[in-house]
């Protein structure tokens, strides 16, 4: 006997996105208008949406994996009853494969390298460092981090992996050699590390995580890169690690202000490196974001366990 159709509604856009319809469609699902929905895959930001849903709706898919602007705005909070769930993880793999891109560019040296106008071998032979047998450390060990760990294990890093539980980080080429540790105890790894890579999601908690005392605490040859949100490092701070040298350097594809204006200090650091947060452009978000839906969507036919579900007390 087959089961009822479950009704999936898209929004807010009509037509939907063609992306986003055939996944709910090959899901097993069918579109409706929100009024018929038991679910509700919003495409949107959170100005847009509903102020009231249909009682009908029992879950809600949000388009990103940073979810704070949807707390900011109450939209969570306003509605109790419904299970939200994130785009956490969607786009792991092209934000590690950006974040490996920015790491390695800080260590080999490449910012100097492409500003150079003639032969300066001997100026950069100094600075070209490597990862083989560094540390690298990894705040917050999620999608993202799971998507890198794999990338920097060939390249002979050493990875600490930084969570909130402790839990030893797992999946798919990760080896069992990867040291984790809970976010309780991430003071103690500022100066026994050499390179930070900034994953975590932004709440309250996590503003300025990477402040003047832990730059201070790193090494002069360190790297930080942040992919996540631009809170999460002060930035007055960071300008004046870089300016002085206490670090290596700072790759950046979220800043704080975002977007960056022109004529900060950070446009023209040498020891900067700063992407206009395109580490997950629309070419390959849409598509990924689909292949979530995609899975979500069954999930919820199935009555399973949903991905990304977002933790109103945690923030995220």
């Amino acid at each position: 006997m087959n089961r009822p159709a479950v009704s999936i509604a898209i929004g807010p856009t009509d037509p939907p996105p063609t992306l986003v319809e055939k996944a709910v469609l090959e899901a097993g699902a069918v579109v409706s208008g929100l009024d018929e929905a038991q679910g509700l895959i919003w495409v949107g930001e959170p100005a847009e949406f509903p102020d009231e849903l249909p009682a009908r709706v029992k879950w809600v898919q949000l388009p990103a994996a940073g979810v704070e602007d949807w707390f900011t705005a109450r939209i969570i909070a306003r509605h109790p009853g419904v299970r939200f769930t994130s785009a956490a993880g969607a786009f792991a793999a092209s934000v590690a494969e950006h974040a490996l891109m920015l790491l390695l560019a800080g260590v080999r040296y490449l910012p100097e390298h492409l500003r150079a106008t003639d032969w300066r071998q001997q100026d950069f032979f100094p600075h070209v460092g490597t990862l083989r047998g560094k540390t690298v450390t990894i705040v917050g060990a999620g999608g993202i981090g799971r998507a890198l760990i794999p990338m920097l294990v060939p390249l002979g890093a050493h990875i600490i992996a930084v969570n909130r539980s402790g839990r030893p980080v797992t999946g798919p080429g990760i080896p069992s050699s990867v040291e984790t540790i809970s976010a309780d105890h991430l003071g103690r790894i500022w100066p026994h590390t050499d390179h930070v890579v900034i994953a975590a999601p932004a709440t309250p908690a996590t503003r300025h995580l990477v402040g003047a005392d832990e730059l201070a605490r790193l090494k002069p040859s360190s790297w930080i890169v942040n992919v996540a949100r631009g809170s999460l490092v002060d930035t007055d701070a960071l300008v004046v690690a870089l300016s002085s040298g206490a670090i290596g350097g700072a790759a950046l594809d979220v800043t704080d202000p975002e977007p960056l204006p022109a004529g900060h200090p950070l446009w023209k650091l040498p020891n900067a490196i700063v992407t206009p947060h395109d580490s997950n452009p629309p070419q390959l978000r849409f598509a990924a974001f689909a292949d979530h839906v995609e899975a979500n969507v069954k999930r919820f036919l199935d009555g399973g366990e949903l991905l990304a579900p977002i933790d109103p007390a945690r923030g995220y």
